[in-house]
Order: C-alpha cells, then sequence, then structure tokens
C-alpha cells in the first residue's frame, strides 16, 4: 500500500468515527427529549421505557446501553432540564447594567424559561415528591446550582456597593423568590383557575406578570436601603 493510500485509508476511518459519534449524539439527544414528555407526563413510575424506545424507533435495550437503566434515563433528564437553565442564565451578559436592571433581566429570563418550557416545571414537582431521591445522586449535582448562584451574587455585590440593595439578603434568598413566582404560575395553573377563575398563562396578562416578577424582587432588595 503507497503512503497516500494509506493516508486515505485513515482519513476515512476517521470520518467513520466522527460520523458515529454524531449519530449517537443524535440519538442521544432523541431519547432524552422524548424521555422528558414521558416523565413529565407520567412521572418516574408511570413513565414506560417501551413507549419511550417506539417513539424514537429505538429499543429498551439501546435504551440501557446509553443510559443504564430506567432511574439512569431519569436522571438524565433531570440534569438535562436543570442545565437548560443554568446555560442561559451563565451566558446572560448583564456586567454593563445597572444592578437593578441586571436583577430584572435575570427575573425576566427565569419568567420566560419557565413558560417555555412547562416540563421542566413538572419535573421538578415530580422529583420533589419523590424528595429529590434521584436528583441527590447526580454527579453534576454541583455544576446545576453554581450559575445562578454566581450571576446572582454578583449582581448583589454590585448592588450592595453602590448603596442599592440591602445586606441582610443573599444569593439563594433571590433566587427563592424569582423560582417561587415563575413556578408557582405554571404549576399552579390549573387549580388556579379552577378557584379564582384566572388564567395565570393568559396572553392578555403575560406582560403584567412579568414586570411583576421583576418589581416584587427589586421591591424586597431596596426596602429598608439606608435606614437605621
Amino acid at each position: 500500500m503507497t503512503e497516500e493510500a494509506g493516508v486515505a485509508e485513515e482519513g476515512v476511518a476517521e470520518e467513520g468515527v466522527a460520523e458515529r459519534r454524531r449519530d449517537a449524539a443524535r440519538t442521544r439527544a432523541d431519547l432524552l427529549a422524548v424521555a422528558t414528555t414521558e416523565f413529565a407526563d407520567h412521572g418516574f413510575s408511570g413513565a414506560r421505557v417501551d413507549e419511550i424506545a417506539a417513539r424514537t424507533r429505538t429499543t429498551k435495550r439501546m435504551i440501557y446501553y446509553y443510559f443504564g437503566s430506567k432511574r439512569g434515563l431519569y436522571l438524565a433528564v433531570l440534569e438535562h432540564a436543570y442545565a437548560g437553565i443554568r446555560v442561559l442564565e451563565a451566558q446572560l451578559e448583564v456586567e454593563h447594567l445597572d444592578p437593578a436592571r441586571a436583577m430584572r433581566a435575570l427575573a425576566e429570563l427565569t419568567f420566560d424559561h419557565h413558560e417555555s418550557h412547562p416540563d421542566f416545571v413538572r419535573l421538578v414537582a415530580i422529583e420533589n415528591i419523590h424528595r429529590a431521591e434521584h436528583l441527590r445522586t447526580s454527579e453534576a449535582l454541583p455544576g446545576l446550582a453554581a450559575p445562578a448562584v454566581d450571576v446572582l451574587g454578583g449582581i448583589l455585590e454590585r448592588g450592595h456597593a453602590a448603596g442599592l440593595f440591602r445586606a441582610d439578603v443573599d444569593a439563594l434568598d433571590v433566587h427563592m423568590v424569582i423560582s417561587a413566582f415563575c413556578i408557582f404560575r405554571l404549576a399552579n395553573r390549573h387549580t388556579f383557575q379552577a378557584v379564582f377563575d384566572r388564567d395565570l398563562l393568559d396572553p392578555g396578562r403575560r406582560a403584567h406578570y412579568r414586570r411583576m416578577v421583576g418589581d416584587l424582587v427589586l421591591e424586597y432588595l431596596t426596602a429598608h436601603v439606608g435606614r437605621a
């Protein structure tokens, strides 16, 4: 075999490996997308791996090859769901904004994300029913918290330094307030409407609620600032 032929054969082999990796990545992504809907609709116990396999035109054996077990697939779905919002938070460019506008931008980002990802809210509710027994085992757990805390912490520090925000509040306090509003709006939509006859996802009220979550956070952060 000539040197040129050997190089060409090696190049074909490398292309084959790259294509298989791309196929594997696409398969894994498809499985996660379908499994997300299945687990969000039926919970961990009610979700059926057979159904996920059928909807992705694959097999249970293939699913277990990628994820090890049903529990492994469910955990991967949780990690993927949390990673989605964390990536957005990490990419949020707020350094050029004043602290108040930066905080409002983060609140609005969370509002938009949760509204467009109702399965995320349902998965969070389901995992809380299980007392986070699956999520606690995740090796990715530290990375699922850092972006939210880091971004919020940076905004709070700038707000404290400028004398705009109260000093007795930390990043997790603010994260809780924002999450509480945004998750409640999705998770309790149907019962709220049944009791009060108001649809929390009414498009006519969307701008009001989006502004409201920022107002609530900023009113809390600026309360009592400068008082003795």
